[in-house]
C-alpha cells in the first residue's frame, strides 16, 4: 500500500536530491551552490503551521533505505487578483514533482499529486498552473491539466546573496 505524507523538515536534502533529479532530467547541471539554500528554505518552511502555509510538500518514503524519499509533490498558494474563472484570487503552482529513479512506473507521482491537489482545493485555489517535461505530461493530462494559450516568458536576475 502506498502511504502519502506531509513532508517533514527532516525530509529537506531528500527533497533537494529529488529536484536535483528532476531538473538534470531536463537539463543536466554541475551546479550545486543552489541546494544547501533551497535545503535551508524548505526546513524553515516546512516547519511552520501545519496545512495553513503557502507551500505544500507530499511525498512517499523510499521502501528500501530508511530516511530516503522514493518521490515527491510540490505546490505553493499565490494570491493574485481575481479574474474569470478564479472568483478568489487564489492560484496554485505545481513544481518539483519528481521519483527516485529505481522507483519509478509505481503510480508514487499520481499519489503525491492526488494529494497535493486535494490540498489546493482544500485552500480554496481556482486555478492550477504547472511546466510539465515531455516525460511528465501524460499524467498531469489524466489529472486533467490541458495546455494553455498563454506564452511564458522569464526574466532572470541576480538578487543578492542571502546572509
Amino acid at each position: 500500500m502506498t502511504v502519502v505524507r506531509r513532508a517533514t523538515p527532516r525530509d529537506a536534502d531528500e527533497l533537494v536530491r529529488l529536484r536535483k533529479v528532476m531538473l538534470d532530467s531536463m537539463a543536466p547541471s554541475d551546479d550545486v551552490a543552489w541546494q544547501a539554500f533551497a535545503a535551508e528554505d524548505l526546513r524553515v518552511r516546512l516547519a511552520g503551521p501545519g496545512g495553513d502555509g503557502d507551500l505544500g510538500v507530499f511525498v512517499i518514503d523510499h521502501p528500501d533505505r530508511e530516511g530516503a524519499l522514493a518521490a515527491c509533490a510540490t505546490g505553493t498558494v499565490e494570491r493574485r487578483l481575481a479574474g474569470p474563472g478564479n472568483l478568489r484570487g487564489l492560484t496554485g503552482h505545481v513544481f518539483n514533482v519528481a521519483t527516485d529513479p529505481g522507483m519509478r512506473r509505481r503510480g508514487y507521482s499520481r499519489a503525491c499529486m492526488t494529494a497535493l491537489l486535494a490540498w489546493l482545493r482544500e485552500r480554496g485555489v481556482g486555478k492550477i498552473d504547472l511546466h510539465a517535461s515531455e516525460e511528465g505530461e501524460p499524467l498531469y493530462a489524466s489529472l486533467g491539466f490541458a495546455r494553455t494559450p498563454a506564452p511564458a516568458m522569464r526574466l532572470t536576475i541576480r538578487p543578492p546573496e542571502p546572509r
